[in-house]
């Protein structure tokens, strides 16, 4: 027998390229849920999925080291002050995505479970 066929659709490097940088595609939505039952099968899911958000974390402080870099490197060699302001704001985002994270993380893997 042969591996060549995969009985799964392969998935675009969109989407993989998303799913690699955002984590909400891993979570329950609470807000959908219709009575306490599917809201507490939720909330127990998210808190399960918890445990990757560290991944996520690494990932975005990555970004956020690489922009500071990147408009370091721009505003002190290369004098560009617009590229450098570009990367400093993407760093800034990046790192307001970390709190994100971290926060989701906190909440989420303190909670009590009820």
């Amino acid at each position: 027998m042969s591996d060549s066929h995969h009985s799964e659709p392969e998935i675009p490097f969109r989407t993989l390229l998303y799913r690699f940088m955002f984590f909400e595609w891993m979570f329950a939505d609470m807000s959908a849920a219709r009575d306490l039952f599917e809201r507490h099968a939720a909330w127990q899911h998210n808190r399960r999925m918890c445990r990757y958000l560290p991944v996520y974390l690494r990932r975005w402080s990555v970004l956020t080291f690489f922009d500071f870099g990147l408009g370091m490197l721009f505003e002190r060699a290369l004098q560009a002050s617009l590229l450098s302001a570009w990367f400093f704001t993407w760093s800034c985002v990046s790192l307001t995505g970390m709190v994100v994270i971290s926060v989701a993380w906190i909440v989420l893997s303190n909670a009590k479970m009820s």
